[in-house]
């Protein structure tokens, strides 16, 4: 793991959520006996110093570093290495099929790659259980917000709350309630693509709608041209097609002569 130069520097920095709340500073460092960082000591605002694994930890090159929750961290690594060892394993299947490696040799691994498959599947299972919960704690937290929000409604009508403490109240609870929206999105998104993962989808070929959406811009444009070229030649008239012959006009002189018996 490559050491990052602006954790050296970031003792006494503030650190915050990636949705903005403000967690606290950071205190201090765990290294290995090889003086490689490890994890991070931060004292939130509470007083309580707390520690947390470097990788958490996002530096910008601001004066505020952002701190990544773990479920975050370790759902969105979960996304990535199982796609990653499925595909392997469908490489190493392919090449058995083409006779580049022996069966023996492709069941010691295809034993290797399913085993981490499995590994990593549990591991995401456990990380949706993880998601539910939090979600559970957001749309708890927004339906305290919304009544704190209800209640200020009513302190400012009925004049116990003045003008200048309702807007400054209102702010807090905005702002919030903007944390806890963003935050509960973004679990239920992880938690879409981790389920998907783990039914198999996006992991496997493009899709046949998808290939279609895919296909070479000029590709498109020249079937579209020889649609329009067949439409054109079917609704535009021939020149070279005769007109219509014109009407005879057949005049009878002495009509009386030709019918004698009237």
């Amino acid at each position: 793991m490559t050491q990052n130069p602006e954790i050296l520097i970031s003792l006494g920095k503030e650190v915050k959520d990636e949705y903005g709340r403000p967690i606290g500073k950071i205190a201090s460092f765990q290294t290995s006996p090889h003086g490689q960082i490890n994890n991070v000591f931060i004292q939130r605002h509470d007083g309580e110093i707390v520690r947390y694994p470097v990788e958490q930890l996002k530096f910008d090159g601001s004066d505020v570093a952002t701190l990544i929750s773990s479920i975050k961290t370790k759902g969105n690594r979960l996304c990535d290495e199982i796609p990653l060892i499925w595909r392997k394993d469908q490489a190493l299947k392919e090449l058995l099929e083409k006779n580049k490696v022996p069966q023996e040799l492709y069941e010691d691994l295809h034993r290797g790659f399913e085993g981490a498959l499995n590994q990593l599947k549990s591991e995401a299972q456990g990380i949706i259980e993880k998601i539910d919960t939090q979600i559970s704690k957001c749309e708890s937290q927004i339906h305290d917000l919304n009544s704190a929000l209800i209640n200020l409604e009513i302190e400012r009508e009925i004049g116990k709350v003045n003008e200048e403490q309702y807007n400054t109240a209102m702010e807090i609870i905005q702002q919030s309630l903007k944390w806890v929206n963003s935050e509960k999105s973004d679990l239920e998104n992880l938690k879409n693509r981790l389920s998907n993962i783990l039914l198999g989808e996006n992991i496997s070929e493009p899709s046949e709608e998808r290939k279609e959406t895919e296909r070479p811009q000029e590709e498109i444009a020249k079937s579209e041209a020889e649609g329009t070229e067949e439409t054109t030649s079917e609704e535009k008239p021939s020149e070279t097609s005769s007109l219509p012959e014109p009407p005879v006009v057949v005049y009878v002189k002495n009509i009386d002569k030709l019918n004698p018996n009237p």
